[in-house]
Order: structure tokens, then C-alpha cells, then sequence
């Protein structure tokens, strides 16, 4: 009797914190709404969101589109998506193929509020961006200097909607720039303490490729595509052949890899199946009990987020099991 009240009060905790965090939301979503003298910005994902917090400060009143653990890739538009879109004197996405479901993507395509940064950047450093298979890879996070070409494009647009905040907007730039150099340079000297022979990496799906180039790769090494796989491509759909599962295994037994990272918002299902596979073989292969975070920061910042991929991946690479 006692362990199904305990199980009850578990439950009814658990409903009342989902409550609580419901009712939180649609209180700063009425908040936002509300005309204040704000700046009012619509960031399509939390990454773009912390640089338009870190630049904008009190001058702006900011809020992120897709939320928590959803996948931007297939992110359609719900009820009361459009008012925000609406509502919003700004609104940065990153553009490059990653927010493409349909509804959504027109809205931004369409709308003169809409900043592809994305885009911008690919404009701006064109040599810096990755592609798969001739597609543009979105996930230009995945590189803290690469993502730090973005501050300018934020800067730009803030100042001509609010030209009163120049000076603020442009000081709190080059603290951020500061903020991101040091966040770089951490993630870069974590992953160079693990031995070149080890860095190799296989994730749920394609987020890790900038990831990879910048951090696990040799400085200037051509062929830094050979550290990273994974079974899903840049937009994860769970669909796996086995032809997928049989080049993922080729992979981890020729670079003699024994651990497998999750991603926070996808399925583990493929890497599951990998791992299945691959010790029916005798890999003795095991999924990392840490998760990375690619295409959502589960409540990090996007600092926190990077950094503690780093020191993730380094861990693990350090101590797993060679064969």
C-alpha cells in the first residue's frame, strides 16, 4: 500500500510540475505579446535565441519558436505560432535547409521580418560552410567560431530597429565575441587532450559534421570526414536499411570504436540497432550514458551546451574500451 502511494504522489508531482511550467509559459507569452517599448524577437531556436539575449539585454523582450526537445527540421506551425510570427518586430532563423517543414517555412521565407543568419553567414565565409551529398549542412552551432560569424548580422538588425541602443548593443557584442572566443578555445583544448588515434565519433545523426572539422580533425587535415558517422543524415527520420547498419559497423571496426553518443531530441532507436548488430560480431559496442546535444540544449545555454559536449566526448573517448 505505502509503494502505491508513493507511486500516486511521484505521479501527481510530475502533473503539477508540467502544470506549473504550462502556466509559466502562457504567462510570459502574454507578457510578450503586450506592447512595452521592447524590441520584441522571435528566434526560430534556442542557439540563435542566447546570442539575441546576450546582444539585446533589457532593450529587447525575446522568445524561441521551437521549444524544448522538438526537431527543427520538421517543425510545423501550431495554433498560435502565426500571432507570434506576427507579433514579432524581428524574427532570426537559421535558414540553410534546417527549418524546412512546409508551414513554417513559407511563414519565414515570406514574411520581411524574417533573417536568415544562416545564410548571412554562408554569404559572408562561404568557404566555412559544409555540405552532404551536395546539401547544405544547417548546423552551424556546431562550430563556436563559426557561430560567432552570426553577432554582426544580430547587431546590424537590433541597431536599425532601435538606433538609441547603439552603443549598448555594440558593447555587449564584444563581450559576447569575448564570451564565445574563450568557449572555443575551451572546447578546442578539451578535444586535443585525447590522442588523434582516438578522436572518432558516430552520433544519432549528422549534427556533429562542423563539430567534427573544427574540433576532432588535425589542424588543416583534408580528410577530417573519415573521424565522423552517423546512421541518420542531416535531418533525422529513424529510417535505417541495412545497408545503413553494415557501413556504421565498418566504421566503428576500422577506426576500432566502442562507444556510440546519443543525441538529447532523437530517437535511440538506430543507434540501438547498431549496437544489436555490431556485438552479435563480437564489438563488445556500448552507447555512451551521457547525451550530446545537437539541435536542442535541453534547458542549457548555448555555451553550457558546447562545453559540455566537449568534455562528454572527451571522457568517454579517453576510457572506452580499445579492441
Amino acid at each position: 500500500m505505502a509503494f502505491i502511494k508513493n507511486i500516486f504522489s511521484i505521479i501527481l508531482l510530475f502533473i503539477l510540475s508540467i502544470s506549473c511550467s504550462q502556466k509559466k509559459s502562457i504567462n510570459y507569452l502574454n507578457y510578450w505579446m503586450q506592447e512595452n517599448g521592447k524590441v520584441k524577437i522571435l528566434s526560430t531556436i534556442g542557439q540563435i535565441n542566447d546570442l539575441v539575449v546576450a546582444i539585446g539585454g533589457d532593450r529587447v523582450d525575446p522568445i524561441v519558436l521551437i521549444r524544448g526537445e522538438l526537431d527543427p527540421h520538421s517543425y510545423e506551425l501550431v495554433k498560435g505560432d502565426d500571432e507570434k510570427l506576427s507579433r514579432a518586430d524581428l524574427i532570426f532563423y537559421n535558414g540553410l535547409g534546417l527549418e524546412h517543414g512546409a508551414s513554417l517555412s513559407q511563414f519565414l521565407r515570406s514574411s520581411p521580418q524574417g533573417i536568415p543568419l544562416g545564410e548571412k553567414v554562408l554569404a559572408s565565409v562561404p568557404e566555412k560552410i559544409l555540405y552532404k551529398e551536395g546539401v547544405l549542412d544547417p548546423h552551424i552551432w556546431m562550430d563556436v567560431s563559426l557561430w560567432e560569424e552570426s553577432i554582426p548580422f544580430i547587431l546590424e538588425e537590433l541597431i536599425k530597429l532601435d538606433p538609441q541602443g547603439t552603443s549598448y548593443y555594440i558593447e555587449r557584442s564584444h563581450l559576447l565575441e569575448k564570451k564565445m572566443k574563450a568557449s572555443h578555445f575551451y572546447v578546442k583544448n578539451t578535444l586535443s587532450k585525447v590522442p588523434s588515434k582516438r578522436r572518432y565519433l558516430v552520433t544519432s545523426h549528422d549534427a556533429f559534421r562542423y563539430f567534427t572539422k573544427e574540433y576532432l580533425a588535425e589542424p588543416g587535415e583534408a580528410d577530417w570526414e573519415k573521424r565522423f558517422a552517423a546512421p541518420e543524415g542531416l535531418s533525422p527520420d529513424g529510417q535505417l536499411n541495412p545497408l545503413d547498419i553494415q557501413n556504421i559497423i565498418k566504421f566503428l571496426r576500422s577506426h576500432e570504436i566502442t562507444t556510440l553518443f546519443p543525441e538529447s531530441n532523437v530517437s535511440r532507436d538506430s543507434i540501438l540497432k547498431i549496437v544489436s548488430a555490431g556485438n552479435e560480431l563480437g564489438l563488445h559496442l556500448k552507447i555512451c550514458e551521457q547525451t550530446l546535444y545537437g539541435d536542442a540544449m535541453h534547458g542549457l545555454s548555448y555555451l553550457e551546451m558546447m562545453e559540455s559536449n566537449a568534455e562528454v566526448i572527451a571522457q568517454s573517448l579517453q576510457t572506452q574500451e580499445v579492441r
